[in-house]
């Protein structure tokens, strides 16, 4: 009788993956800031988009979480904690903790609100007075990344209810008057494929960064990717133990990153600058404003700066602002040459 050994799915090296590297920014940088806002990847079928964000979701270091807590509550730090673990923390009560891997919850695309929000048990409500809630997808993704492959065909309805909690980093769920909130703080990653629509200007506003990846054209890239995947698809594990260095130091390369990001500055000047280039694209409202900002700190925190300089910027201000420059949903996402025309007049 074969015995199957208790062995986690291997999952692709992030390090490994060839080419794509406006995706892997991307994803590197709200890792790191998860308050830029999540980012929205478009591109072609088969390039790879749920691979990079799976690779990503492992390469990351555990999480110390509350034990047996729905929400995987901090134990410490009140914005990422539920209603239930801040009472114990008031009356001093004992909590014990372990450390997890950092979520990575998929959104199918046929979800009810019920299974994305949690439910309330009414009836035990009314009859025992016990509030008893089924937490749902966005308790599960707390302090984790939340993915929604195709989210250009999800229901606009959930689309803001996901947008409304990755920006405000709170749930809530009210039924007949019962009403439930858990911390919701995830970095929300969608990818879809332009030819199956594009999202609505005014929803797509609303995610942080917007990357665009195309199939490779090289041949001898083609070739590198095609024999990476191969080799880990024969033997995963030793794929996983090349790489194994490479992993080490992008991830602590990550987490003195996080740590930080606090400390980086932006000169006043170079504010003014990218708030006059969102001015001259003609950017509605201050998210391109405040995005810019934001991404451009986390980049000088992964180059490991003080402070944010013109390269800092360069390097993130396209993925800030493409998406915002379409105001008629007929429009296709400028590939990020009007916005590199404008940078490179005002940050010369």
């Amino acid at each position: 009788m074969n015995i199957i050994q208790n062995k986690t799915r291997p999952i692709f090296p992030f390090t490994a993956i060839v080419g794509q590297e406006e995706m892997k920014l991307a994803l590197i940088l709200n890792v790191i800031d998860p308050k830029i806002g999540g980012v929205m990847i478009m591109g072609d079928r088969g390039t790879g988009k749920s691979t990079t964000i799976r690779a990503i979701a492992d390469l990351l270091p555990e999480i110390e979480v509350v034990s047996e807590d729905m929400f995987n509550s901090h134990v410490s730090d009140y914005d990422l904690m539920s209603d239930s673990i801040k009472q114990k923390v008031a009356n001093s009560l004992n909590i014990s903790t372990e450390f997890i891997k950092v979520p990575m919850i998929d959104l199918p695309l046929g979800a009810t609100e019920d299974r994305l929000c949690g439910t309330i048990d009414i009836e035990k409500a009314l009859n025992e007075g016990i509030k008893t809630f089924e937490p749902g997808l966005l308790a599960k993704a707390n302090r984790g990344i939340l993915y929604v492959d195709e989210v250009n065909l999800l229901d606009d309805h959930l689309v803001d209810i996901l947008l409304d909690s990755a920006a405000s980093g709170w749930n809530t769920v009210e039924r007949e008057g019962i009403s439930v909130r858990h911390p919701a703080r995830f970095v929300l990653v969608g990818s879809g494929n332009p030819e199956e629509g594009e999202l609505r200007p005014q929803l797509l506003d609303r995610f942080g960064m917007h990357a665009e990846i195309r199939t490779v054209k090289d041949p001898s890239l083609r070739v590198k990717i095609v024999e990476q995947r191969t080799k880990f698809d024969q033997d995963p594990y030793s794929c996983l133990e090349e790489f194994q260095n490479e992993q080490k130091k992008l991830k602590d390369r990550i987490i003195l990153a996080q740590q930080h990001l606090n400390h980086v500055t932006i000169d006043y000047d170079l504010k003014v600058k990218i708030s006059r280039i969102c001015g001259i694209l003609d950017v509605d409202g201050l998210r391109g404003d405040i995005v810019t900002n934001r991404a451009a700190k986390a980049f000088a925190a992964y180059q490991n700066k003080d402070e944010v300089d013109v390269i800092d910027i360069k390097q993130v201000i396209t993925l800030c602002l493409r998406h915002r420059l379409r105001k008629d949903p007929l429009d296709t996402i400028d590939s990020g040459a009007k916005v590199s025309q404008v940078v490179n007049e005002v940050l010369c």
